[in-house]
């Protein structure tokens, strides 16, 4: 999903970025279900069918990235799984790891662990390892026979910990659940036990993932990468690194477009709030949205096309659009160009238009730079960017929160949020990477539906537009950490506190969501609950829709 957060690594992709290509306005789902435009209403569609050109870029895995503390390219080969004894992106692997965010009082890696080899901890880290391996395979697992004999000699007899047969114990991968070595290790990492975790990522780990495997082999290949980076301290290299970038040709989608027409997450954070922001404002004559994830301006594209049906004549528009570093990487330009973009399709509607540029980062915004005027009815939408305000967890300004109080002191007729269901924020490391673990499967599940297994554009899209989450969640800490998901119940909470009063979305925002998933995969559903709209795959809520308005 990319940030609006002013950090060092400013920058960020995700399920919020929209595409950098036009998408066709003219969509066949529902906008307004209360007006008549021809356009809008056919609810005829047999679904999208997406086909893309065949590239001739090579595959691009988190290995294409050398560690360098300058500009970091892309132009060393790529491979097909990440199955590298040592990771490529720190020169001090060999000298020292760091502990996990528990070793100091500032969620900041701790100092340098002393690696020792005596008899005491050689004979513990092999009872370790025959627990890990009876949980892995069960008690009667030949690794855990064959491996007896270290793991029951006496404590002088021994051996050093370097002898211990991780060759054998690699013969048996295929009889290991990935999903289950992934956890083992993210227990080892928060253990500090050393051994055990760079034993299972270079010995077992690297030879079970690939960028081009199933939907948890893909999956892994990142969580491996970000438990190695947590290890060397390189996590905020790699995000800053992997950005959703264009590809090479001028021809092709962008990435992030790729992920937009075959999953509906940002469909349906925009229609969503299309109805929401329609339906509040369907007797004003002057409208001003401001929109704090503006991106490329897709989503208003579709609601002007909207308010230029509207009986009587379309309203004034005005949408001021809040900016950041990661989408003007992705768009290759400014905000001007979103402007333009916006400004020429009002014109060719109908419907009497203005942008406002304001290029910067959410956490920056003031009043000042919204320039709100009399008159006017007021549209807040967060589409997939308040869980990058660092809160009171990061830092004393507790930008989320001071964003929340500022919208309502605007008197806006209504707030749209929409938001990843996953609670990633101040959980400690080894919750959040199962949490992690967990809803990332599903989002791999869901693209693998969609797009081949040895589809490079698929590889490259996972990579640039997923990886870097994944890659953020698990190896950085503090204020370099801006992947920090609540549950809508904590953003219940935390608007409730800011002055909002819940907005129930009405049958008509259900109905068009509805008809926008009957382009997709069946294991995507709906759940209409307290008021807010929840996006499934199968059983894993992956989205969540809601409104507020003021008290």
């Amino acid at each position: 999903m990319q940030t609006s957060q002013k950090h060092p690594s400013s920058a960020g992709i995700h399920l919020y970025q929209q595409p950098v290509q036009d998408i066709d306005p003219y969509t066949h789902y529902q906008i307004l279900q209360s007006n008549s435009c021809h356009d809008i209403h056919d609810s005829s569609s047999q679904g999208t069918t997406v086909s893309f050109e065949t590239c001739k870029e090579q595959y691009f895995t988190l290995e294409s990235y050398p560690a360098t503390t300058g500009h970091i390219g892309c132009d060393s080969p790529s491979y097909a799984s990440v199955s590298s004894n040592k990771s490529p992106f720190s020169s001090q692997a060999s000298q020292s790891h760091h502990s996990d965010q528990h070793q100091s009082s500032d969620n900041t890696y701790g100092s340098p662990i002393s690696v020792h080899s005596s008899a005491d901890d050689s004979y513990e880290l092999k009872h370790k390892l025959r627990e890990l391996e009876a949980s892995l395979l069960g008690p009667e697992s030949e690794i855990v026979d064959s491996c007896h004999c270290f793991f029951e000699g006496g404590l002088q007899e021994s051996p050093p910990i370097a002898q211990y047969n991780w060759a054998q114990i690699a013969k048996m991968i295929p009889k290991l659940d990935l999903r289950e070595v992934l956890i083992r290790c993210a227990q080892a990492v928060s253990d500090n036990d050393i051994q055990t975790a760079l034993g299972l990522m270079d010995n077992v780990l690297g030879k079970m993932v690939s960028v081009a495997g199933d939907p948890m082999q893909r999956l892994g290949a990142y969580l491996l990468e970000g438990l190695r980076a947590r290890f060397e301290s390189s996590g905020s290299v790699i995000y800053k690194a992997l950005k959703c970038e264009q590809p090479l040709s001028k021809d092709l989608m962008s990435y992030m477009h790729i992920l937009y027409q075959v999953c509906p997450y940002w469909k349906f954070a925009y229609i969503s709030a299309n109805v929401v922001i329609g339906e509040a404002m369907q007797n004003e004559s002057r409208i001003h949205i401001i929109d704090f994830q503006i991106t490329q301006g897709t989503q208003w594209l579709l609601l002007i096309q909207a308010l230029a049906c509207r009986p009587g004549g379309p309203p004034f528009l005005r949408v001021t659009g809040v900016d950041d570093s990661q989408s003007f990487h992705a768009r290759d330009g400014g905000l001007d160009i979103v402007g333009k973009r916006l400004s020429d399709y009002a014109k060719t509607c109908g419907v009497p238009f203005e942008f406002h540029n304001a290029a910067m980062s959410g956490c920056d915004v003031k009043l000042e730079n919204l320039v709100v005027r009399p008159g006017e009815a007021i549209a807040v939408n967060f589409p997939f960017v308040l869980h990058h305000m660092p809160d009171e967890s990061v830092s004393t300004e507790n930008h989320r929160d001071r964003l929340l109080r500022l919208v309502k002191s605007l008197s806006p007729k209504v707030v749209t949020l929409v938001e990843q269901e996953s609670n990633t924020n101040t959980s400690p490391f080894f919750q959040r990477f199962v949490e992690t673990l967990n809803y990332y499967t599903a989002m791999f599940e869901s693209v693998d539906v969609a797009l081949l297994r040895d589809d490079k554009q698929r590889i490259n899209a996972e990579q640039h537009c997923l990886a870097r989450d994944i890659v953020n969640m698990i190896a950085c800490e503090g204020a370099e950490r801006v992947e920090r998901h609540e549950l809508l119940g904590k953003w219940r909470s935390r608007f409730s506190m800011a002055g909002f009063a819940p907005c129930p979305l009405s049958s008509s925002a259900t109905a068009a969501v509805t008809n926008l998933l009957n382009e997709f995969n069946e294991n995507y559903r709906l759940e209409y609950t307290d008021g807010a709209l929840y996006l499934f795959w199968k059983n894993r809520a992956m989205c969540t829709s809601c409104a507020w308005r003021c008290y």
